[in-house]
């Protein structure tokens, strides 16, 4: 019997939902989601290997456990060590051929599903819960206000399917808070008492960095900004703080080297748990910046509310020194 393979010329007939699916084994297929599993490059018990759609629907991955991230042919590079892209490419497209050939269908062609999106949200006005629940980390009225926080009544998630159904899903619940940005932009919704989606991310933005004034010696790059916020209320004036959008992110290499003209010293204060060792350590690789890890509690706000503001500022205090 004489086989015929299809032979695929361009990469752009390669979907890259198949790259991953194909060269990572997942038993889940890529429709648009985003997907953590565990590191292919190191060992690790928490998942910490993101693959996520760029804003061109293409499927990316960023491995927060070795600090190596990239498209899909830098997967495949990476995974293999090849030793250049091009190669990279031409087994990429070999190997989608023979699939393709033995599985006796044409090239798939994918249709990525559209992904929930905040499309609504009103503000409300704070109430006793609210405060109750801020005061227990030490975060004022004040350092809510200063850094854009409010409690929202509802919010409204919605997306357009290929068919050209809306659908909307409605949300209102208590301690749900918008994150907005000095123009008003909402970039983040926070839900601390949802433990299945405490955080609903609008965009990308590096919180605290509209606050700060570079006029502090040292910078803290910490977690969150509620961390950012816990922080403030220690009165250590010769710091400032900002937080990517969360530890599996990384801040741009050209963001970070402004940053890093400002300021004597970067540090890096994250969870004690091993995601946020691991990420600290990612940042200690690609920028040579020192960590600093809390004895007691996971993090910052969590130690202000179990041991308050006077003892909280002693240990960050002397893990700062200990570090210059």
């Amino acid at each position: 019997m004489i086989s015929t393979k299809a032979i695929i010329s361009d990469l752009n007939q390669v979907p890259t939902e198949w790259i991953f699916e194909f060269y990572l084994n997942l038993t889940e297929k890529l429709t648009g989601q985003d997907l953590k599993i565990k590191s292919v490059f190191t060992k690790e018990n928490t998942p910490s290997f993101c693959i996520y759609p760029d804003k061109m629907g293409r499927y990316r991955f960023k491995d927060f456990s070795s600090g190596k991230s990239g498209d899909a042919i830098e997967l495949v590079m990476l995974y293999y060590n090849l030793e250049s892209r091009g190669i990279s490419v031409r087994k990429i497209m070999d190997d989608y051929s023979d699939y393709i050939a033995k599985h006796d269908i044409a090239p798939r062609e994918f249709v990525a599903e559209s992904r929930y999106e905040v499309s609504d949200y009103e503000m409300r006005h704070w109430n006793n819960l609210d405060q109750d629940f801020w005061m227990a980390y030490k975060i004022s009225s004040k350092v809510l206000s200063k850094h854009n926080v409010h409690p929202l009544q509802y919010f409204i998630l919605s997306k357009t399917d290929n068919d050209g159904e809306v659908k909307e899903l409605r949300f209102e619940n208590q301690y749900t808070y918008g994150y907005f940005r000095k123009d008003g932009t909402l970039y983040k919704i926070y839900q601390p008492k949802n433990k299945k989606s405490k955080f609903i991310k609008v965009s990308d933005y590096i919180q605290g960095s509209e606050q700060i004034n570079f006029d502090s010696k040292y910078l803290i790059i910490t977690k969150s900004l509620k961390d950012i916020m816990s922080f403030k209320t220690l009165g250590i004036g010769n710091a400032e703080v900002i937080a990517p959008d969360s530890e599996n992110t990384i801040i741009s290499e050209n963001i970070m080297k402004k940053y890093s003209q400002k300021y004597a010293k970067c540090l890096i204060l994250f969870d004690n748990d091993q995601p946020g060792i691991d990420a600290s350590k990612a940042y200690q690789r690609k920028y040579g910046f020192d960590y600093l890890e809390l004895p007691f509690e996971k993090d910052i706000s969590d130690t202000v509310k179990a041991r308050g503001v006077q003892e909280t500022r002693n240990i960050v205090f002397n893990l700062i020194k200990s570090k210059l």
